[in-house]
């Protein structure tokens, strides 16, 4: 027996490492080399499939691991051992795309969290999700280095869904990637055209039958008690199955009796196993027995898990015997601290009657994770319990205050479908986590229809108990009543929860305060925006909750934006960020994700286009593990952003995946649809789609400007001005000059008025460019001025334009300014003057002028290449060689700077 001290310290280590997903079992002691499989596995590296379809018992698994362990050098391997979990698709693809970073770390870092926050009820496209991955991958996949993944016991997942998503898999497969299967029941793909075509290597049941050779070597030449025609009946009677031959070895050093063997092998082969099986347990100690039935109805297991199990504190030493006798015992990690059965095995004893019903046990271990502080696990052995009472109880544990600092609210969601609604509403304090859960997921109609059965515990045991429970569904109210744009109840409700909560409840306090303080940047009152942020801010440091203080941290940055303050804006998000610093950098948190992106965006705003796509790209994995709609703030500036750029199909495919992103949460139309929209708007009228554009402006303009407005969108208070600044895009080109003049006039007086000096910047530089392109320098001028005061708080982006049309009227302007840090930064972000003789107009190809001159009228490279008739590598090589001989980066500047050139008309 080992020293049960030293296995406890053991155990506890366990907690902190991986559960073995993609470990390689060891090869059992007495393994038999079988050169002749490998060899044929070898030659169909050359191919997509290696399939090794066998029943149970015959190998598979130890051919696979022999096979990895004799591939050529410059061959890498992925091993994923398969159990009955991962029939959920979108768990088997977390897994798989989990093994694949350990070669690709930068891999799918997007479609991860996408996978992370799906909900099982709802219908996920998986074959969408793995073209993506699948066309990533092939750009880390080398051949010098291919690498062969290995799905072992694919028999245990497979199910209709996971088979498309395989074949789809297989279909696709990248170069470079070989994928190796065994299964007990042949994978429901279509394999004729692999087959056909060479790219299919199978092995069956009577490729992987023992020889004579092979099942002598298997048992020793010379075996207890055998010899001469028992051995030869003994071989025969396998008929050449590895773990009938397997078993009846251990069977024979533990029974001692070496006469009953021979007699007991007769018969057909399933009473071989059967005997075998049922041999092989009865012969071992009953503890030892009494271990394997009590620990069979888990997955997994470490050796402090067994003795809570058990409520003993021998488990270790167990594991042990169980090690050194070869009793089926699969390790889930090299230091030997998690395991598992080998499936046959736990089938066969979960068929049996444990010494405690599984009822106990599954409680047991749930009591055992809750105290190692896994909450998941708990719940989930609770519900196999069949205790949902318990289940519910352990999800009573999440306080309010850590759901709404966290505000990762998918984990309770997946719960939800597996407690009963009549669970659900049994206590106050389930109704109102799981409103709240509902809410933050923008589920108004079910939030509200929840948070309705607070009524039945009306009125409450006291006083103080009513007061608390009327301000909570006050408070809740609010939230939902922002998310439907319904200002007089959001004010209402948020007001009246502000003077009637408890001081405990400080999330739900600050969660109101947040959401006023969205309302009054909507109202355009940024100075009472800033003070609820302000009250926000000391209440969350008086509390010391740091993702809270980080919370108001971006809802302060959110309003100094929006008054065009983009300096400290940063500064502010960069504190929320700091602040953050000491929490695990394993967990997610929604509230770091909203820095991540807005930092993003403030940086797009500072005209840093590198940068901010970065940390955009970033926020938005978080964002979407956490299932957190600020997703849309990512993908509207990167649209954005790649419209600027000319690249209009990965814009739109940009915002066809937050549209995607928002059915699948179930998320109401009014908080996405008009935010996507606009973008739409804005991509469309530098495509020249004016019918398109207008169309939809019209609409946007009548909901949000109409004479009973909409209430802006959470995540875009300021929209309808936004929308107002399209508009006189729109009426810009239309020839409609005077309105657009008009229009515009009106918004920079507005902004100026209401200190949204972002407002007033936009307006004012889109004026300027309007002058100029009509020939009117001099009033253009007059404007600039007033442009570089409001872009004092450090924005950039509204000059973009300017920059890149008029950069020499811009430079000479600038130059007769007083010196200002807008000023400056301006001329360091405008090209260096070249003189025009640098570069000949005969230094661009006939071709390349015609590419450029579509490039000019906003096409696409899949439009260019429709019309010119050549490639789409073609097109992106032209431009790449237009850019270079320009000077310059982008398409837009590659214009501009054809255009002073004489270039282009």
């Amino acid at each position: 027996m080992t020293d049960l001290s030293r296995t406890h310290g053991f155990a506890s280590q366990a907690l902190g490492l991986l559960d073995g997903r993609f470990f390689r079992p060891p090869q059992p002691d007495g393994h038999v080399p079988r050169a002749r499989l490998c060899q044929r596995l070898q030659g169909g590296l050359s191919g997509r499939l290696l399939l090794v379809n066998a029943p149970a018992g015959f190998g598979k698994s130890s051919l696979a691991i022999e096979f990895c362990e004799s591939l050529p050098s410059h061959w890498r391997s992925l091993w994923l051992g398969l159990s009955q979990r991962d029939a959920d698709p979108g768990r088997f693809l977390e897994r798989l795309l989990e093994g694949l970073q350990q070669y690709c770390p930068a891999l799918g870092g997007q479609a991860m969290g996408l996978l992370k926050m799906r909900q099982r009820h709802q219908p996920f496209a998986f074959e969408e999700w793995l073209d993506s991955l699948l066309d990533e991958l092939a750009l880390y996949l080398q051949a010098d280095t291919p690498l062969l993944l290995v799905l072992d016991d694919y028999h245990l997942a497979q199910g209709p869904v996971l088979d498309r998503c395989l074949q789809f898999f297989l279909n696709h497969l990248p170069a470079g990637l070989v994928l190796l299967v065994t299964s007990r029941q042949r994978p429901d793909w279509h394999l004729a055209r692999l087959r056909l075509s060479r790219q299919l290597t199978e092995l069956s049941e009577q490729d992987l039958r023992l020889t004579a050779e092979e099942a002598l070597a298997v048992i020793g030449h010379h075996p207890m008690g055998l010899g001469g025609q028992a051995l030869d009946n003994l071989i025969q009677r396998s008929d050449g199955w590895v773990a009938g031959l397997r078993f009846w070895q251990l069977a024979a050093s533990e029974a001692g009796d070496e006469q009953l063997m021979p007699q007991a092998l007769h018969g057909g082969e399933g009473l071989i196993r059967d005997y075998l099986l049922e041999e092989v347990i009865e012969m071992l100690p009953g503890d030892v027995q009494a271990f394997l039935f009590d620990t069979a109805c888990q997955e997994r297991f470490c050796a402090a898990l067994c003795d809570a199990l058990r409520e003993r504190a021998d488990s270790a030493a167990i594991l042990g015997y169980l090690q050194a006798h070869q009793v089926f015992l699969v390790p889930l990690d090299e230091h030997g601290l998690w395991y598992r059965y080998h499936h046959l095995f736990s089938d066969l004893l979960r068929s049996r009657q444990a010494s405690e019903p599984q009822a106990r046990l599954h409680l047991r271990a749930c009591r055992w994770f809750q105290g190692q502080g896994l909450l998941d696990e708990a719940v989930e052995q609770a519900l196999r319990a069949g205790h949902l009472d318990v289940a519910a109880n352990l999800v009573q544990n999440l306080s309010e205050e850590q759901l709404l600092a966290e505000q990762n609210v998918g984990m309770l969601l997946r719960w939800k479908m597996d407690l009963p609604d009549s669970l659900l509403i049994s206590t106050p304090r389930l109704i109102v986590l799981y409103s709240w859960a509902l809410g933050l997921a923008c589920q108004l109609d079910a939030a509200e229809e929840l948070a309705s059965y607070l009524s039945r515990f009306l009125p409450a045991p006291s006083a103080t108990a009513q007061k608390s429970m009327l301000a909570q569904w006050l408070a809740l109210s609010g939230v939902i009543a922002r998310g439907r744009g319904d200002r007089e109840r959001t004010l209402a409700y948020c007001g009246e929860a502000l003077q009637s909560l408890p001081s405990k409840r400080y999330g739900q306090r600050l969660v109101c305060l947040s959401t006023l303080s969205n309302l009054a940047i909507a109202d355009g009152d940024f100075w009472r925006a800033r003070g609820w942020n302000r009250e926000a801010l000391e209440l969350a440091q008086r509390v010391g909750n740091p993702l809270f203080e980080a919370l108001a941290h971006y809802d302060r940055a959110r309003v100094l934006h929006a008054r065009g303050e983009v300096l400290r804006a940063l500064d502010e998000v960069r504190q929320g960020l700091q602040r953050l610093q000491g929490l695990p950098a394993q967990r997610l948190y929604a509230v770091r994700a909203r820095l991540t992106l807005y930092e993003g965006y403030l940086l797009v705003a500072r005209l840093q286009p590198t940068q901010g796509r970065a940390r955009l790209r970033a926020g938005l994995g978080e964002a979407r593990a956490c299932r957190d709609i600020s997703v849309l703030i990512g993908h509207c500036v990167i649209a954005s952003l790649e419209g600027r750029e000319g690249q209009y199909a990965e814009a739109f495919a940009e915002l066809a995946e937050a549209e995607r992103l928002m059915h699948i949460w179930d998320v109401p139309a009014i908080f996405y649809l008009a935010m996507i929209t606009l973008v739409k708007c804005e991509l469309w009228l530098a495509q020249g789609r004016i019918d398109l554009a207008e169309s939809w402006l019209l609409r946007l303009g009548q909901t949000y400007g109409g004479e009973h407005p909409a209430a802006a969108p959470e995540f875009h208070p300021l929209l309808p001005l936004h929308i107002q600044l399209q508009q006189a895009l729109l009426e810009r080109v239309q020839q409609r000059r005077e309105d657009a003049v008009a229009r515009l006039r009106s918004l920079a007086e507005r902004g100026q008025a209401s200190g949204s000096m972002m407002l007033s910047l936009h307006a004012l530089s889109q004026w300027v460019d309007l002058l100029l392109s009509q020939g009117a320098e001099a009033q253009a001028a007059q404007l600039l001025p007033m442009a570089l005061s409001a872009a004092r708080g450090g924005v950039m982006q509204p000059f973009q334009r300017l920059i890149e049309q008029h950069p020499v009227w811009l430079r000479e302007q600038l130059l007769a300014q007083p010196a200002c840090q807008a000023q400056a930064e301006l001329l360091n972000r405008l090209p260096e003057p070249t003189p025009a003789a640098s570069v000949a107009p005969q230094a661009l190809s006939g071709r390349e002028l015609a590419v450029l001159e579509l490039i000019a009228q906003g096409c696409s490279n899949q439009q260019i290449s429709e019309r010119l008739f050549i490639s789409l590598h073609t097109v992106k090589t032209h431009a790449s060689h237009i850019n270079s001989k320009l000077g310059v980066e982008r398409r837009t500047q590659a214009v501009a700077r054809a255009k002073a050139l004489g270039l282009l008309a």
